[in-house]
């Protein structure tokens, strides 16, 4: 690169490195000119035939797309900034040559680009590798302007994502009325929704009323998740006394097994949570002795077993015919009291779905009926010094690095950029983890 006639380094490149993208994403000249010193193995990829396979795939192109802007706003190169607003302002007029999804537009709160996309003919109920769709992205940043174009544009609102959760919902948890007010004018329900999902949700963020409030809008918060996990299973995980007292009397099992073959009264036993297992054991409702923990084999120290590579594997397909039995539901109407809560948030939601429950029902049916060959994560404690949280929040291990700190972003309520051992030590692949390992989510 060149200031005021002289050649200036500004970086040197190291491998993997990608070297001529804003060429290739933005059709204009790069800022500095590359060299090398000695014999380089490079790979070279032609512009035309890079966007041809970009476009082959929507899904691609906004991840190309998401990371290509991440990378601008990262960067410490000279005049990177320039090409960064340049390259927002393309996107906005429509003018990029890769393919953009709704999902990207309303990820970024992007209402005219979101707005563009849509006359162009996009999809408004298009999914992204989790199932959400725009409406999702829409209601959980809170962006009325997106929520109220996509709805124009025949957006269902009743669409669930990978985990069981529907656009309602997602406005629910940052107490967005207006949106939900739009969402329930056009259809929204919040009975569609994954009443695991739900009910863990509430009971992982440590929100007691929001759990009474899922009660009331009539879901079984005794029901579990996609992983098998229910929300006294998260509740026990988060020391929540409280909490446990309340699930145990909405009738929740303390002996239930999740897919890891994990009970509330063996994870309480576990974790040494003295108050919840006197709940446990004055409880009236569960006179099932308790499960011995999952066994861990040549291994006599009390951690979780790592359920990948042991060879205790064996007890998942009886802990999971058990499982299966124990979610035959019974046929009932749900009733909710009539109380004079019309402009709260409970009462907006309980007066458009009074009467309602199919959605439900198919909900646990499938739930009753799912297979039992998903892939077993492993329990991982995550604890940030840098926040003051030594104590730590017990988690199944994601299938990424980058989604390990995004659990740590919303459990801690940071941006972490990195992972850590105990011992300091940098991980950089997911599959070093095993499990009951301690580990450190924390910035550069």
């Amino acid at each position: 690169m060149h200031n005021n006639g002289m050649e200036q380094v500004i970086g040197e490149a190291r491998p993997t490195d990608v070297l001529g993208e804003i060429g290739v994403l933005c059709y204009r000249p790069q800022l500095f000119t590359v060299r090398t010193k000695r014999l380089t193995q490079l790979l070279r990829l032609n512009r035309t035939t890079f966007l041809n396979l970009a476009q082959s795939n929507v899904g691609d192109g906004t991840i190309i797309m998401n990371n290509f802007l991440h990378h601008l706003r990262e960067s410490k190169f000279p005049g990177m900034e320039v090409v960064l607003a340049e390259t927002e302002a393309m996107l906005a007029r429509g003018k990029m040559e890769l393919p953009l999804s709704t999902c990207f537009a309303a990820e970024r709160n992007d209402d005219i680009l979101l707005h563009r996309l849509l006359k162009k003919g996009s999809n408004p109920n298009e999914v992204d590798k989790e199932g959400k769709t725009a409406l999702h992205h829409a209601a959980s940043k809170g962006n009325e302007h997106c929520v109220l174009l996509l709805l124009e544009y025949g957006a269902d609102p009743n669409i669930k994502d990978l985990e069981g959760s529907v656009p309602l919902w997602e406005a629910r948890l940052i107490r967005q009325t207006t949106i939900m007010k739009l969402l329930i004018d056009n259809g929204a329900d919040i009975s569609c929704a994954n009443p695991g999902h739900v009910a863990c949700t509430a009971a992982a963020q440590n929100n007691l009323e929001l759990l009474k409030e899922v009660v009331q809008y009539g879901f079984d918060v005794t029901q579990p998740n996609r992983n098998g996990t229910t929300a006294l299973h998260a509740a026990v995980c988060e020391g929540n006394t409280e909490m446990v007292q309340f699930l145990v009397d909405q009738g929740a099992s303390i002996d239930k097994k999740d897919e890891n073959g994990w009970t509330p009264r063996v994870l309480a036993d576990q974790q040494g949570h003295e108050e919840i297992q006197n709940i446990f054991n004055n409880s009236n409702a569960n006179r099932k002795p308790p499960d011995s923990p999952p066994s861990l084999p040549n291994n006599d120290n009390k951690s979780f077993m790592r359920f990948k590579s042991e060879p205790g594997m064996s007890l998942l397909s009886k802990a999971n015919m058990q499982h299966k039995q124990d979610l035959k539901l019974e046929n009932q109407e749900m009733l909710i009291r009539s109380r004079s809560f019309h402009n709260s948030i409970f009462g907006m939601i309980s007066a458009a779905n009074r009467g309602k429950g199919a959605c439900m029902a198919a909900e646990n049916n499938s739930t009753s009926t799912r297979g039992m060959h998903e892939v077993v994560a492993p329990r991982v404690i995550l604890s940030c010094p840098e926040k003051g949280a030594h104590a730590g929040k017990l988690v199944l291990l994601p299938k990424s690095l980058q989604e390990l700190l995004d659990i740590g972003a919303k459990k801690f309520n940071f941006s972490p950029t990195k992972v850590l051992t105990k011992e300091g030590a940098e991980i950089e692949d997911i599959n070093l983890i095993r499990d009951g390992d301690h580990l450190i989510v924390a910035q550069d």
